[in-house]
């Protein structure tokens, strides 16, 4: 069933959550301790049997030049330097085995999967983790709660920009064709890399998470967001410094700064992440800068998993007109 609202209201909901003042310095002085830790990223070619893809194990400096894991794969026989698409994962997820997914890759990209840190779950293990965190199965949206610079989320976006700054300094990439992709969780960490690098030529955004914390703990139980409904059940007297923390990693407080084309997914019966929450972030994508090219497709007969194949179809499209890409 519909597990939001009207289709109508949708269009016209905006976000009505707390924006912090010091939101552009936070991000501001966090990427740049991160670069100035940063070292030069090493990349180990994996001989996986793949004919017309090349896959590198790449170990890149994240948040406070903490060591990322990615796969690199790039298509042999083609023109470069190469447009490239920069992958992030779902909740628990992580890069798994150096054999998949080589879609971006066979269509001539090179693609940048980058590990989730401290992720762990049955569709793969992080081969990062979370500083001196071993990666685990569960939950981190409640991992540092008690202020925006201790949170998760601080950490995962800043691997997520770094992850870009490595990709643009490859020789075989032209670092002004980079696209950000990504769905659930991995659609929340490309917002927030379309909102905190500004290079990106483009944006594939597909029914994401970390948008409108508190409206989304009002009108789902799912988890993940229900993580934050039981925490708060036990500590009532935080619920408002917990939404000051969360203000800081909110999707539509990262979109509002994005300027990259944009295409969004939303699904209408969607437990997991309320169709009202996607549209917070995306009606307020490309708002500091005046507008951006944006387009949300609604999948009104679709839970979580969205549009699927039919939804990546449109994405390979898109992603083609905004890098140029030609065979």
């Amino acid at each position: 069933m519909f597990t939001d609202l009207p289709l109508a209201d949708l269009h016209a909901y905006r976000f009505d959550g707390a924006e912090p003042a010091d939101f552009d310095a936070f991000w501001t002085k966090t990427l740049a301790a991160a670069r100035t830790a940063a070292t030069p990223p090493v990349l180990r070619r994996v001989d996986n049997g793949l004919i017309h893809v090349d896959t590198h194990d790449v170990t890149f400096s994240g948040f406070d030049g903490q060591p990322v894991r990615a796969w690199l794969r790039l298509p042999r026989g083609v023109r470069r330097p190469l447009p490239a698409v920069v992958e992030y994962l779902g909740y628990g997820c992580a890069r798994g085995t150096a054999l998949r997914p080589t879609l971006w890759s066979s269509l001539g990209y090179a693609h940048l999967l980058m590990d989730s840190r401290g992720h762990s779950s049955p569709h793969g293990a992080a081969d990062t983790p979370d500083g001196d965190i071993a990666p685990q199965v569960g939950g981190v949206l409640t991992r540092g709660l008690s202020g925006p610079e201790h949170h998760y989320y601080r950490r995962l976006f800043t691997d997520a920009v770094r992850a870009v700054d490595t990709v643009a300094a490859l020789d075989e990439v032209d670092p002004g064709r980079i696209v950000a992709v990504g769905g659930s969780q991995g659609g929340g960490i490309a917002i927030a890399a379309a909102g905190l690098h500004p290079g990106l030529a483009g944006a594939c955004v597909d029914v994401p998470f970390l948008c409108h914390f508190r409206r989304a703990t009002h009108v789902t139980d799912a988890y993940p967001y229900r993580e934050i409904t039981d925490y708060l059940q036990g500590r009532p007297a935080e619920v408002e410094q917990v939404f000051t923390t969360l203000s800081y990693l909110d999707g539509a407080n990262h979109a509002a700064r994005a300027t990259a084309p944009v295409r969004f997914s939303v699904a209408l019966m969607d437990p997991v992440c309320p169709p009202s929450t996607v549209f917070a972030a995306y009606h307020r994508w490309g708002e500091r800068a005046g507008g951006a090219d944006k387009d949300v497709r609604v999948w009104e007969y679709a839970a979580h998993e969205g549009g699927g194949d039919h939804q990546l179809a449109e994405h390979v499209a898109f992603v083609a007109r905004v890098t140029g890409r030609t065979p």
